[in-house]
C-alpha cells in the first residue's frame, strides 16, 4: 500500500482540481471560493487569481488558509478528499506566471504577461486525508510526519446511510 504522502498525491495530482479555498476577511470572518489548484510533488498547490481578486488583500493581511479538494461528483463519495490547512502567498513574479501558465487560462488572461493575472502559491503545512466513515490520517510538513487521527465526524453515519442505499 503507498504511503500517506502518495496517497494525498494521488488526490491532487493529474491536472486541476476543483477546490474550496477559504481565507479570512478583515473583520475575521471566514470566506470561501472554488479555485482550480494544481498539485506540485512537495504538496504545493498553486492556482491563478486576478490581481485586484478580494482573495489577495485576505491573503496579505492573514496568509493562514485552507483548501479543501477531491470529490466533485456526489456518486463518488467513497472515494478520499483532503482537508489543506496552509499557508497562502500571491506572486505576479514573471518567471512564476511563466511557469504556471497554461492554454487553458486564455479564457481569463491575456497570456501570461497580462498585468491582472499572478499565482497563489498554497504551502500546505497540515493535510487530512479522510474517507467517509474510516479514520482521517495525517500528513503534517513539518518532519513529514503521519499519523491516524480523529474520525471524519458525522461522515460516520452518513457513510452507513450511502451504503444501505447504494449495496444490493
Amino acid at each position: 500500500m503507498p504511503n500517506l504522502k502518495e496517497r494525498i498525491l494521488d488526490v491532487v495530482k493529474g491536472g486541476p482540481n476543483l477546490s474550496g479555498f477559504a481565507t479570512i476577511t478583515k473583520d475575521g470572518k471566514p470566506w470561501v471560493r472554488y479555485v482550480m489548484a494544481e498539485a506540485s510533488d512537495d504538496l504545493t498547490l498553486r492556482f491563478t487569481s486576478f490581481t485586484n481578486a478580494r482573495k489577495i488583500a485576505q491573503i496579505e493581511s492573514n496568509p493562514e488558509s485552507h483548501l479543501t479538494c477531491g470529490i466533485t461528483d456526489p456518486t463518488n463519495m467513497h472515494l478520499p478528499y483532503l482537508q489543506l490547512q496552509g499557508r497562502a502567498e500571491f506572486t505576479t513574479d514573471r518567471e512564476a506566471r511563466h511557469a504556471f501558465w497554461s492554454d487553458r487560462l486564455g479564457v481569463l488572461f491575456d497570456g501570461p504577461d497580462d498585468p491582472n493575472y499572478g499565482v497563489v502559491i498554497f504551502r500546505a503545512y497540515r493535510i487530512e486525508y479522510c474517507r467517509v466513515g474510516l479514520e482521517t490520517e495525517v500528513w503534517e510538513r513539518d518532519g513529514e510526519k503521519e499519523s491516524q487521527s480523529l474520525e471524519c465526524g458525522p461522515t460516520a453515519s452518513w457513510f452507513e446511510a450511502y451504503k444501505e442505499k447504494t449495496t444490493p
